[in-house]
């Protein structure tokens, strides 16, 4: 049993004043008071002081009007000190934002994708920060049709972000999944794009990513809704021209989420029920749309599947049987157990989607680290499709026609901008349909690179490096460092143009692909989870000191960036390797493991035990995390300068957690150097979904980098 006690008395006030480095105009650190909080767990016992910074409405949204006074007098502390200590860097800024609007393609709209005898597409206007989404159709002289204008619904809203963009399958209604608060409920929007009206055909509450989807008639929308805890746990069916909504499926099991698609061939809505080790699936035909769903496999314990429609059969992508980089099977529809295997498991190559159509079945593979798209026949041959580039990434747009004749890929490399290629699939030949036009942009100004980092226990961890043709390899350079390892999650070698402008200004821009992703299988990921955790932040300052060794860098010029579970890795290298970094970025950070993952109230936690552990019921889960935790292992020495950020509105990582650590680390550290909380009190997790919000963003983040490196600050 978890047992708390806290001296309440002690939270009188909350002081300002020596404690940490001044700012430039003399601006001290917040001292944030140390409250004695005492948590009994597992027969261990640790002392949390910052815990009174954790904050949770009863009811509604966390706004800075309903913090407590002496939470939000830290918080207004902290703004004040940020902004001080920031100024140069905010100077400095628009000048970088500049720079990364240089390398857009002004209004460049990327080609559609055809859906029967409609064209769908998105863009940004030039000058814009919000997309448009338009369609048009294949009557000749037909003008494009407007489906969503971003900038207009984002209008008097602080925050905004769309997903879940789709339409009908009879092309009547557009639909989308639009977030006006920042804390990721949904409401779920439809035009009917024979009036031309726009109806809230979800007010509140809906799951947006992978949340809703269209019935194979048109005629209902399969939405997901989100409890108290944030959680997705109820399947609705919704009449899309109004009226009640039915509820379709309920999971109780907090440990796992849902999604819900449509299957390539529009034979099904499929039903996806799964966590980390564990999936289940089920199906409820076209043919009877309003029909209670059927289990596909019933869900066990260290076995996933995913279902899709192919040729007639079912197919089942899974990892049962050992397949952990899984293996692809085809079962009859109706049928109960899978009768052929069409692609066996290859340890290393992990199969990572599959994409029907009615000639071939395409697949996305990685292999190495790489992707490859595969082509297999209904006669069993396949066609390979790669590419030479020494680091790239291949994605497959969503929502083309199953009856397509051709398989629209996206090509992307760090240097590489965009280009759609359309794969025919009868013959596998590779045509160019559009590449990303920059105006004197010239790709081989610039270098990918891939190499390896040998780890502690003599795994070679890849890195891709961007970097400017000719660059020195003395040490002279400043490097960003940026990594994620976590759940599974790859860092793919996109195209980016914060990273190009970063690069532009005179560093290496590197990624270092730590276990605990699965840029080399799912083994990789296992490496870096749980008990192996520790693997991740390891690999990431080996990859640092490799790029030293090589001179891509010094020890003291590279500035260590993540995000979120990313956030966690940096945090967790930072207190490995103080003396390496130059700098830290820890985008809103998982930084408070053991706290959060002891509360068994979280969204998350339930479904995350698996990768990280149950430190509520396990003495092995509680140590681990308490020996690497990087807010209860901040230890007495010099840390680099940090800025860690957060989002009031986050139920995914408390800003408590980025507010905590910095604390810590400012009552820890024996050094001068500024630890930094950046809050967004208008944010979520994620920040606004414009792109002018990104470079805002990521400008900030640069000029930071720099000024540490330079030893501004």
């Amino acid at each position: 049993m978890l047992l708390q006690t806290i001296a309440l008395g002690a939270l009188a006030g909350c002081a300002t004043g020596a404690g940490g480095a001044a700012a430039p105009g003399g601006v001290a650190p917040p001292v944030a008071p140390r409250v004695p909080f005492r948590i009994e767990q597992l027969g261990r016992v640790r002392d949390d002081p910052y815990r009174w910074m954790k904050f949770i409405p009863e009811t509604g949204t966390r706004e800075m009007g309903n913090l407590p006074e002496m939470i939000r007098t830290h918080l207004e502390a902290e703004a004040g000190y940020a902004a001080a200590v920031l100024a140069p860097a905010r100077a400095r800024a628009p000048e970088i934002a500049a720079q990364m609007a240089a390398h857009l393609p002004g209004d460049e709209a990327p080609p559609p994708v055809w859906a029967g005898d409609w064209a769908y597409a998105s863009h940004y206007p030039e000058g814009g920060g919000h997309a448009v989404y338009t369609r048009v159709s294949a009557e000749a002289g037909a003008e494009p049709e407007i489906l969503l204008e971003e900038a207009a619904r984002a209008e008097g809203f602080a925050y905004y972000r769309t997903t879940g963009h789709q339409p009908s399958p009879d092309h009547r209604y557009f639909a989308w999944a639009e977030d006006v608060i920042g804390n990721d409920r949904h409401r779920i929007c439809v035009k009917d794009t024979a009036t031309g009206a726009v109806s809230v055909l979800v007010p509140e509450d809906a799951y947006g990513y992978g949340g809703l989807v269209f019935s194979p008639s048109s005629r209902f929308l399969f939405w997901i809704w989100r409890d108290a805890r944030n959680r997705p746990t109820r399947i609705y069916r919704t009449p899309v021209d109004g009226g009640e909504a039915v509820l379709v499926h309920e999971e109780t099991n907090p440990a796992l989420f849902m999604q819900i698609k449509r299957t390539a061939a529009g034979g099904y809505i499929a039903i996806t029920v799964s966590g980390p080790d564990t999936s289940e699936v089920w199906l409820i035909p076209a043919e009877d749309e309003t029909a209670a769903p059927r289990v596909v496999f019933p869900r066990r314990e260290k076995v996933r599947y995913e279902i899709e429609e192919w040729n007639g059969a079912l197919l089942v992508l899974t990892d049962e049987g050992g397949a952990i980089d899984n293996t692809l099977l085809a079962m009859p529809a109706g049928g109960d157990a899978p009768q052929e295997t069409l692609v066996a498991h290859r340890p290393g190559s992990q199969i990572l989607e599959v994409f029907p159509f009615a000639k071939a079945l395409a697949r996305l593979e990685r292999q190495d680290g790489l992707h490859q798209l595969i082509l297999l026949f209904a006669d069993g041959t396949e066609k390979a499709i790669g590419f030479d580039e020494a680091a790239y990434t291949l994605s497959v747009p969503a929502g083309q026609d199953y009856a397509a004749g051709q398989c629209r890929i996206i090509f992307q490399s760090p240097r590489l901008p965009a280009r759609w290629m359309d794969v025919d699939l009868e013959t596998g030949a590779l045509s160019l349909v559009q590449a990303s036009g920059r105006a004197g942009y010239d790709a081989d100004a610039y270098v990918v690179e891939r190499i390896f980092a040998p780890a502690p226990d003599g795994a070679l961890v890849p890195v891709t490096l961007l970097s400017r043709r000719g660059a020195p390899r003395d040490g002279s350079m400043p490097c960003v460092l940026y990594g994620y390892g976590a759940y599974g999650v790859s860092s793919d070698p996109e195209f980016s143009v914060p990273a190009l402008a970063l690069v532009d200004r005179g560093w290496t821009y590197a990624i270092a692909h730590v276990r605990g992703g699965s840029e080399r299988g799912r083994q990789w990921f296992l490496d870096g989870r749980r008990f192996s955790k520790r693997n991740s932040f390891t690999d990431f300052v080996a990859c640092g000191k490799h790029l030293c060794e090589l001179g891509v860098t010094r020890e003291g010029a590279i500035v260590a960036y993540g995000l979120s579970a990313g956030g966690l890795l940096v945090a967790g290298a930072m207190n490995e390797a103080p003396e390496m970094w130059a700098g830290v970025i820890a985008k809103v950070p998982f930084v408070d493991m053991l706290n959060t993952m002891s509360d068994a109230d979280h969204p998350l936690v339930p479904l995350f035990r698996p990768d990280w552990g149950d430190p509520l019921a396990d003495p092995v889960a509680y140590d681990y995390m308490f020996s690497i935790s990087p807010y209860e292992n901040v230890q007495a020495t010099a840390y680099p300068p940090l800025l860690c950020t957060s989002g009031l509105k986050d139920d995914r990582v408390g800003y408590w957690e980025a507010a905590k650590f910095v604390a810590e680390v400012r009552h820890t550290s024996t050094g001068a150097a500024p630890a930094v909380l950046l809050l967004d009190a208008d944010a979520g997790h994620q920040s606004s979904g414009s792109r002018s919000a990104e470079f805002q963003e990521m400008s900030l983040y640069w000029a930071f980098a720099e000024a540490a490196v330079s030893g501004a600050l």
